[in-house]
């Protein structure tokens, strides 16, 4: 009667474990397709974005005299509130 009743407690862990193995490995095999569409899309972004490192240089220089422009504006618009204030 222990004998059987080990041996069934050892088929059930035995069955139990391989479900979730079975469960991981379907799961990996998921997430294998997956991570294999992230890498395709990231390729294709970066075919996209190439273009733009030429750019970004003239773009940047082109906010940098934009900031100095708004500030001068807003030290200006400043000049101006202490002034009607009073």
């Amino acid at each position: 009667m222990l004998l059987s009743l080990t041996l069934l407690v050892v088929a059930l862990v035995v069955v139990a474990l391989a479900g979730y193995l079975i469960a991981v490995a379907v799961a990996l095999v998921k997430a294998r397709g997956n991570v294999a569409r992230l890498a395709s899309g990231l390729e294709i972004i970066v075919g996209h974005v190439g273009p733009l490192k030429e750019r970004i240089g003239p773009i940047n220089s082109a906010l940098r005299d934009l900031l100095v422009a708004l500030a001068d504006v807003d030290r200006h618009l400043l000049d101006v509130a202490r002034i009607l204030r009073g």
